[in-house]
């Protein structure tokens, strides 16, 4: 993102979002919203909305809402979504071949051009139309590719020592799937995902709920 400001983690996760439903919007012919319209869609509270925006400035007008169009232009701008990034994936288990399958179909502008296996041959070969190398050439390959950030599906051993080879060669983040929280420099933007944790928060709504 362009922007430099300092915003909240869950707001950051958020703004994504707020873009594919503009986008819906737009492709409604809707010209006009107002932060209960997007709240109803998204399944978000209002008052949220209207925190996440003022993070921006303002982007709306009392007793009008808010115009689609520059919303759209907004984000798109904010999200570098005209830029776009390649991403490297490494390890090609289960949850990584799934990775490789879809590839971001829906967002053109990102894709995992290069990804690595222990089990790759160290020529290389090719997975869904994806170049998938053994691990012992991360550093040549991932600078080849012009990677800018990683997806990491490793175990859970060998997880801090990927992420310490990414931050050598100054990869600029990592989308973490695996359970370990990893060690890595203020510099390195970072976001951890654990399935079995979002599972188990689910579960728990699902059994406390009214």
């Amino acid at each position: 993102m362009k922007h430099e400001l300092k915003i909240p983690q869950a707001t950051t996760k958020r703004l994504p979002l707020y873009y594919r439903f503009l986008q819906n919007f737009a492709n409604e012919g809707k010209r006009r919203i107002s932060s209960q319209e997007l709240s109803e869609a998204m399944k978000i509270d209002s008052a949220t909305i209207r925190r996440d925006f003022s993070y921006f400035g303002a982007l709306g007008k009392k007793g009008y809402g808010y115009d689609v169009l520059h919303l759209l232009e907004f984000f798109r701008e904010t999200l570098d979504q005209d830029e776009g990034a390649n991403v490297a994936l490494i390890g090609v288990g289960n949850l990584g071949n799934a990775f490789l399958k879809y590839n971001f179909q829906k967002n053109h502008n990102t894709r995992i051009v290069v990804a690595f296996d222990s089990k790759a041959p160290h020529d290389g070969m090719e997975v869904n139309g994806i170049p998938v190398y053994h691990p012992d050439r991360l550093e040549e390959m991932y600078h080849e590719y012009n990677a800018e950030l990683a997806i990491l599906t490793v175990s859970s051993r060998s997880a801090q020592m990927m992420a310490d080879r990414l931050v050598a060669i100054d990869a600029k983040g990592i989308l973490n799937f695996t359970p370990v929280r990893l060690n890595v420099p203020d510099s390195m933007k970072m976001l951890n995902i654990d399935l079995s944790v979002e599972l188990e928060a689910l579960i728990y709504l699902i059994r406390n709920s009214d």
